[in-house]
Protein backbone atom coordinates (compact mmCIF):
# COMPACT_ATOMS: atom_id res chain seq x y z
CA UNK A 1 0.00 0.00 0.00
CA UNK A 2 1.55 3.29 -1.06
CA UNK A 3 2.39 5.80 1.61
CA UNK A 4 1.10 9.37 1.56
CA UNK A 5 4.58 10.53 0.54
CA UNK A 6 4.72 8.18 -2.40
CA UNK A 7 1.28 9.33 -3.47
CA UNK A 8 2.40 12.96 -3.20
CA UNK A 9 5.46 12.38 -5.42
CA UNK A 10 3.32 10.70 -8.08
CA UNK A 11 0.95 13.66 -8.08
CA UNK A 12 3.85 16.10 -8.54
CA UNK A 13 5.22 14.18 -11.52
CA UNK A 14 1.83 14.27 -13.17
CA UNK A 15 1.60 18.04 -12.67
CA UNK A 16 5.13 18.51 -14.07
CA UNK A 17 4.33 16.46 -17.12
CA UNK A 18 1.09 18.39 -17.68
CA UNK A 19 2.88 21.76 -17.41
CA UNK A 20 5.79 20.78 -19.76
CA UNK A 21 5.61 21.92 -23.53
CA UNK A 22 4.70 19.38 -26.17
CA UNK A 23 8.15 19.38 -27.82
CA UNK A 24 9.77 18.45 -24.49
CA UNK A 25 7.64 15.36 -24.11
CA UNK A 26 9.73 12.25 -23.96
CA UNK A 27 9.98 10.36 -27.31
CA UNK A 28 10.32 6.64 -27.66
CA UNK A 29 13.87 5.43 -28.24
CA UNK A 30 14.38 4.09 -31.76
CA UNK A 31 15.13 0.47 -32.02
CA UNK A 32 18.16 -0.72 -33.84
CA UNK A 33 17.53 -2.44 -37.19
CA UNK A 34 18.64 -6.02 -37.39
CA UNK A 35 18.43 -6.20 -41.18
CA UNK A 36 14.80 -7.33 -41.52
CA UNK A 37 11.95 -4.88 -42.05
CA UNK A 38 9.77 -5.00 -38.96
CA UNK A 39 7.46 -2.18 -40.04
CA UNK A 40 6.38 -0.18 -43.04
CA UNK A 41 9.24 1.40 -44.95
CA UNK A 42 9.52 5.16 -45.36
CA UNK A 43 6.88 6.39 -47.75
CA UNK A 44 4.46 3.70 -46.62
CA UNK A 45 0.97 4.28 -47.92
CA UNK A 46 2.19 5.33 -51.38
CA UNK A 47 1.56 3.03 -54.31
CA UNK A 48 4.84 2.06 -55.98
CA UNK A 49 5.36 3.39 -59.52
CA UNK A 50 4.49 0.92 -62.26
CA UNK A 51 7.53 -0.50 -63.97
CA UNK A 52 7.42 -1.34 -67.74
CA UNK A 53 7.27 -5.00 -68.40
CA UNK A 54 10.24 -5.90 -70.57
CA UNK A 55 10.27 -8.69 -73.11
CA UNK A 56 11.60 -11.92 -71.72
CA UNK A 57 12.59 -15.08 -73.50
CA UNK A 58 9.48 -16.47 -75.23
CA UNK A 59 7.19 -13.57 -74.16
CA UNK A 60 6.25 -10.45 -76.24
CA UNK A 61 7.24 -7.00 -75.07
CA UNK A 62 4.27 -5.16 -73.53
CA UNK A 63 5.48 -1.55 -73.58
CA UNK A 64 4.14 1.17 -75.86
CA UNK A 65 6.32 0.04 -78.78
CA UNK A 66 4.60 -3.36 -78.76
CA UNK A 67 1.19 -1.78 -79.20
CA UNK A 68 2.28 -0.13 -82.48
CA UNK A 69 3.97 -3.18 -83.99
CA UNK A 70 0.69 -4.47 -85.49
CA UNK A 71 -0.03 -1.53 -87.89
CA UNK A 72 3.63 -1.34 -88.90
CA UNK A 73 3.57 -4.98 -89.93
CA UNK A 74 0.58 -4.29 -92.22
CA UNK A 75 2.39 -1.55 -94.22
CA UNK A 76 4.63 -3.89 -96.32
CA UNK A 77 1.66 -6.11 -97.08
CA UNK A 78 -0.44 -3.17 -98.34
CA UNK A 79 2.44 -1.89 -100.48
CA UNK A 80 2.94 -5.36 -101.96
CA UNK A 81 -0.76 -5.59 -102.89
CA UNK A 82 -0.69 -2.17 -104.56
CA UNK A 83 2.43 -3.06 -106.56
CA UNK A 84 0.84 -6.33 -107.65
CA UNK A 85 -2.23 -4.49 -108.95
CA UNK A 86 -0.11 -1.91 -110.77
CA UNK A 87 2.11 -4.51 -112.40
CA UNK A 88 -0.92 -6.55 -113.42
CA UNK A 89 -2.56 -3.50 -114.99
CA UNK A 90 0.64 -2.58 -116.82
CA UNK A 91 1.00 -6.12 -118.14
CA UNK A 92 -2.55 -6.03 -119.49
CA UNK A 93 -2.01 -2.64 -121.11
CA UNK A 94 1.30 -3.75 -122.67
CA UNK A 95 -0.31 -6.89 -124.07
CA UNK A 96 -3.15 -4.90 -125.63
CA UNK A 97 -0.76 -2.30 -127.02
CA UNK A 98 1.40 -5.02 -128.57
CA UNK A 99 -1.68 -6.45 -130.27
CA UNK A 100 -2.57 -3.02 -131.67
CA UNK A 101 0.92 -2.57 -133.05
CA UNK A 102 0.83 -5.99 -134.67
CA UNK A 103 -2.53 -5.19 -136.25
CA UNK A 104 -1.48 -1.69 -137.38
CA UNK A 105 -0.97 -1.71 -141.18
CA UNK A 106 1.90 0.74 -140.84
CA UNK A 107 3.82 -1.84 -138.82
CA UNK A 108 3.58 -4.38 -141.65
CA UNK A 109 5.00 -1.88 -144.17
CA UNK A 110 8.27 -3.25 -145.55
CA UNK A 111 8.94 -0.44 -148.04
CA UNK A 112 11.90 0.80 -145.98
CA UNK A 113 13.29 -2.58 -144.94
CA UNK A 114 12.98 -4.73 -148.07
CA UNK A 115 15.08 -2.68 -150.48
CA UNK A 116 15.20 -5.34 -153.20
CA UNK A 117 11.42 -5.65 -153.32
CA UNK A 118 11.02 -1.88 -153.24
CA UNK A 119 13.36 -1.48 -156.20
CA UNK A 120 11.49 -4.19 -158.10
CA UNK A 121 8.14 -2.48 -157.53
CA UNK A 122 9.47 0.91 -158.60
CA UNK A 123 10.97 -0.48 -161.80
CA UNK A 124 7.90 -2.44 -162.89
CA UNK A 125 5.47 0.33 -161.94
CA UNK A 126 7.45 2.96 -163.84
CA UNK A 127 7.48 0.82 -166.97
CA UNK A 128 3.77 0.06 -166.65
CA UNK A 129 2.79 3.73 -166.25
CA UNK A 130 4.89 4.76 -169.26
CA UNK A 131 3.23 2.09 -171.44
CA UNK A 132 -0.30 2.73 -170.19
CA UNK A 133 -0.21 6.50 -170.73
CA UNK A 134 1.75 6.70 -173.99
CA UNK A 135 -0.03 6.56 -177.34
CA UNK A 136 1.06 6.75 -180.97
CA UNK A 137 -1.71 7.02 -183.56
CA UNK A 138 0.57 5.36 -186.13
CA UNK A 139 1.27 2.33 -183.91
CA UNK A 140 -1.41 1.59 -181.34
CA UNK A 141 -0.36 -2.02 -180.66
CA UNK A 142 1.89 -1.27 -177.62
CA UNK A 143 -0.85 0.84 -176.02
CA UNK A 144 -3.49 -1.82 -176.52
CA UNK A 145 -1.22 -4.58 -175.23
CA UNK A 146 -0.41 -2.60 -172.09
CA UNK A 147 -4.13 -2.16 -171.34
CA UNK A 148 -4.70 -5.91 -171.57
CA UNK A 149 -1.65 -7.17 -169.65
CA UNK A 150 -0.82 -4.51 -167.05
CA UNK A 151 -4.27 -3.65 -165.63
CA UNK A 152 -6.54 -5.55 -163.28
CA UNK A 153 -9.62 -4.89 -161.20
CA UNK A 154 -11.19 -1.46 -161.31
CA UNK A 155 -8.09 0.04 -162.91
CA UNK A 156 -9.32 -1.29 -166.27
CA UNK A 157 -12.36 1.00 -166.23
CA UNK A 158 -10.41 3.89 -164.67
CA UNK A 159 -7.83 3.77 -167.48
CA UNK A 160 -10.54 3.71 -170.15
CA UNK A 161 -12.30 6.72 -168.57
CA UNK A 162 -9.12 8.78 -168.24
CA UNK A 163 -7.99 8.30 -171.86
CA UNK A 164 -11.33 7.95 -173.65
CA UNK A 165 -11.67 11.59 -174.71
CA UNK A 166 -7.94 11.93 -175.45
CA UNK A 167 -7.91 8.94 -177.80
CA UNK A 168 -10.93 10.22 -179.73
CA UNK A 169 -9.14 13.47 -180.58
CA UNK A 170 -5.78 11.75 -181.08
CA UNK A 171 -7.13 9.76 -184.01
CA UNK A 172 -8.33 12.92 -185.75
CA UNK A 173 -5.28 15.04 -184.95
CA UNK A 174 -2.81 12.21 -185.39
CA UNK A 175 -1.46 12.83 -181.89
CA UNK A 176 1.56 11.25 -180.26
CA UNK A 177 1.38 11.16 -176.46
CA UNK A 178 4.56 10.33 -174.56
CA UNK A 179 4.70 9.74 -170.82
CA UNK A 180 8.02 9.50 -168.97
CA UNK A 181 8.24 8.66 -165.27
CA UNK A 182 10.74 11.06 -163.70
CA UNK A 183 10.50 9.79 -160.12
CA UNK A 184 8.51 7.43 -157.94
CA UNK A 185 8.28 6.45 -154.29
CA UNK A 186 6.89 3.31 -152.73
CA UNK A 187 4.67 4.46 -149.90
CA UNK A 188 3.69 1.05 -148.59
CA UNK A 189 4.32 -2.63 -149.18
CA UNK A 190 1.87 -4.94 -147.46
CA UNK A 191 2.46 -8.50 -148.52
CA UNK A 192 1.43 -8.86 -152.16
CA UNK A 193 0.18 -5.28 -152.45
CA UNK A 194 1.89 -1.93 -152.64
CA UNK A 195 1.12 1.74 -153.19
CA UNK A 196 3.40 3.86 -155.36
CA UNK A 197 3.48 7.64 -155.79
CA UNK A 198 4.41 8.55 -159.37
CA UNK A 199 5.81 11.77 -160.88
CA UNK A 200 5.72 11.94 -164.68
CA UNK A 201 6.22 14.32 -167.58
CA UNK A 202 3.73 14.15 -170.48
CA UNK A 203 3.94 15.60 -173.95
CA UNK A 204 1.26 15.66 -176.63
CA UNK A 205 2.20 16.53 -180.21
CA UNK A 206 -0.09 16.57 -183.24
CA UNK A 207 1.47 15.48 -186.52
CA UNK A 208 -1.48 16.47 -188.72
CA UNK A 209 -0.67 19.34 -191.15
CA UNK A 210 -1.52 20.96 -194.42
CA UNK A 211 0.38 20.37 -197.63
CA UNK A 212 2.29 23.24 -199.08
CA UNK A 213 2.28 24.18 -202.71
CA UNK A 214 4.74 22.12 -204.68
CA UNK A 215 3.80 18.80 -202.99
CA UNK A 216 6.05 19.15 -199.95
CA UNK A 217 5.50 17.10 -196.71
CA UNK A 218 2.79 18.16 -194.27
CA UNK A 219 3.79 20.72 -191.71
CA UNK A 220 3.02 20.15 -188.05
CA UNK A 221 0.19 22.27 -186.80
CA UNK A 222 1.70 22.85 -183.33
CA UNK A 223 4.85 22.45 -181.36
CA UNK A 224 3.21 20.19 -178.74
CA UNK A 225 1.87 20.50 -175.20
CA UNK A 226 3.97 19.57 -172.18
CA UNK A 227 2.79 19.10 -168.62
CA UNK A 228 3.76 17.41 -165.37
CA UNK A 229 1.57 14.89 -163.61
CA UNK A 230 1.47 13.40 -160.14
CA UNK A 231 -0.75 10.49 -159.12
CA UNK A 232 -0.66 7.23 -157.17
CA UNK A 233 -1.21 3.66 -158.25
CA UNK A 234 -2.00 0.58 -156.20
CA UNK A 235 -0.30 -2.52 -157.54
CA UNK A 236 -0.76 -6.21 -156.79
CA UNK A 237 1.71 -9.05 -157.35
CA UNK A 238 0.35 -11.79 -159.63
CA UNK A 239 2.16 -14.44 -161.64
CA UNK A 240 5.54 -12.83 -161.00
CA UNK A 241 4.44 -9.34 -162.14
CA UNK A 242 3.13 -6.20 -160.47
CA UNK A 243 -0.20 -5.19 -162.02
CA UNK A 244 -1.97 -1.86 -161.60
CA UNK A 245 -5.30 -2.38 -159.80
CA UNK A 246 -6.17 1.20 -158.87
CA UNK A 247 -5.34 4.67 -160.26
CA UNK A 248 -5.66 7.58 -157.83
CA UNK A 249 -5.50 11.04 -159.45
CA UNK A 250 -6.32 12.81 -156.16
CA UNK A 251 -9.72 14.01 -157.32
CA UNK A 252 -8.59 15.48 -160.63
Amino acid sequence: MPTPRHHLNRQRRRQALAAAPEDTAPRPRPRASVGVLTGPAPGAGRRPAAKPVRETAGAPEEDTAASGSGPRRLVPLVVLCVLTLLLGGFAGWAHGRAGELRDDPARSNTALTDLARTSEIKGQTGAAVAALFSYDHADTAPFEKAGKTLLTGKAVEQHRTLLGGVLARAAEQKTVITTTVTDSAVERIDGERARVLVYADQSSVSTAGTAKAGGKQPKAQDQGVYAGAMFAVDVVHRDGRWLVENIDTFGR
